[in-house]
């Protein structure tokens, strides 16, 4: 049987935006797991009277759904009280989860339990109930009539440990199929064109289905297949993902790979490779990204951001006459710095980018935009000049970051990865700006 779920985030707080929901996009992705489709998504504050005409709207449309939040001790955590007024249930008061919450209290807090923390421990007559080990709020699931209520706690870890131990289980009881995704991660066309070239390809596909989804500077397709079981589903994507990348070529940068300096480190290690940088607009960007992923060390050794025009010659190296001649926003420049890069760091490779980030045009009248990115290694230096367009700066930024490491990529993949790189160039400049890696 196909099940159809709907999500209800509950607190005012989400509302207002203090927080973000991010309860919502972890149960989407675990209920996808187990087969179940979520249609859709609601967020109401805390007010039993919206909550009550949320959950009258949500059982008419979905068979199972979820609640996350509103489960405290306060007087404004009114869901489990509301959802057994709205499907007719009684609450009981179970006293062996009552012991539970004053054990938690002593053991944890060192206090006895106040008796506000009384209502926690009421639960709807006949229901399934989701103990919660890091925090004071359980859970629980039942059936009313053809629908399925599950309530977790609101904060995100105790909702996350009480999905893996509980409701993931009681759901995947529901559900005789699994849904599967891989996701082809690309760098190099925007959205638009993208679906415009696989147009053809998505449309036809149903079980295995493919989807475009627009990331910063990138396009994520997603294959996703429907089956009684992981192996079979898996088996039905293969061919899928493998016919994918062959047509797409070398803007793929991985399959089921979270980000472009994590490619990068995967090559990097596997090569047993190290590089280093030099940045100027970016502002250190391209380092902070990979040194934020761990194990970064073994193949990093470490940057110069040069800001200024001194630093770029005092620090880095980079020749006064050739700066006077060329400036600082220019090839030469972007050569030096990656090689001065390599030389002061020992590193395999270095890795430069300097440009016009905006909102204005540099002293020289580079335009808003302009970006050079270097690359040196045993086998020489490159460079590649990016006209990014007058975006806002942070998108500038991002998007040389995002070149710099797609270029230390094709380096670290390609033998003649400066060929494939002139391509994709050529490429980028023939798209409109407007549809280009938004």
């Amino acid at each position: 049987m196909s099940h159809s779920a709907e999500i209800i985030a509950v607190g005012t707080e989400l509302l207002l935006g203090n927080i973000v929901n991010t309860n919502a996009k972890e149960l989407s992705q675990a209920l996808s797991g187990v087969g179940i489709n979520v249609f859709w998504h609601t967020v109401v504050g805390d007010n039993p009277a919206r909550l009550r005409e949320a959950l009258e709207i949500a059982r008419k449309r979905a068979d199972i759904i979820l609640t996350t939040g509103g489960l405290g001790p306060t007087y404004d955590d009114l869901t489990k009280q509301t959802i057994c007024e709205t499907f007719g249930k009684p609450l009981v008061l179970r006293e062996d989860v009552l012991e539970t919450i004053r054990a938690y209290f002593a053991r944890n807090v060192h206090l006895a339990m106040p008796e506000n923390n009384r209502q926690q421990a009421e639960f709807p007559a006949d229901c399934t109930i989701f103990d919660n080990p890091v925090g004071t709020a359980p859970g629980c699931a039942f059936e009313a009539g053809d629908v399925h209520v599950l309530m977790l706690p609101g904060p995100p870890f105790e909702m996350r440990t009480m999905l893996q131990n509980h409701a993931i289980p009681y759901l995947r009881s529901l559900s005789s199929e699994v849904i599967v995704s891989h996701d082809i991660m690309t760098f190099g066309l925007g959205e638009s064109p993208m679906e415009e070239l696989m147009r053809e390809k998505i449309s036809r596909m149903e079980n295995p289905s493919l989807a475009t989804y627009a990331k910063p500077s990138e396009v994520r397709l997603r294959a996703t297949a429907k089956a009684a079981d992981a192996e079979a589903a898996e088996a039905m994507l293969a061919p899928v993902v493998q016919a994918v990348t062959g047509y797409l070529g070398d803007i793929v940068y991985g399959v089921d790979v979270p980000s472009l300096e994590a490619a990068c480190m995967a090559h990097l290690k596997a090569q047993g490779l190290t590089f280093a940088t030099a940045e100027s607009c970016t502002g250190g960007q391209v380092a902070a990204r990979i040194t934020a992923l761990p194990g970064a060390s073994n193949v990093y050794r470490g940057g110069v951001v040069s800001y200024w025009t001194s630093v770029k010659a005092d620090v880095l190296g980079v020749p006064q006459d050739l700066l006077e001649k060329f400036g600082a926003v220019s090839e030469p420049c972007a050569r030096s710095m990656a090689e001065n890069a390599r030389r002061i760091t020992g590193a395999d490779i270095g890795l430069s980018v300097t440009g016009v980030a905006g909102p204005d045009a540099d002293e020289r009248g580079n335009p808003v935009g302009l970006v050079y990115v270097g690359l040196a290694s045993q086998s020489g230096t490159w460079c590649r000049k990016l006209d990014l367009g007058n975006r806002r700066r942070d998108r500038i930024q991002d998007l040389a970051a995002n070149h710099a490491f797609d270029m230390l990529r094709r380096c670290l993949s390609f033998p003649d990865w400066h060929i494939k790189w002139m391509c994709l160039i050529v490429m980028y400049f023939f798209i409109p700006k407007a549809q280009c890696s938004r």
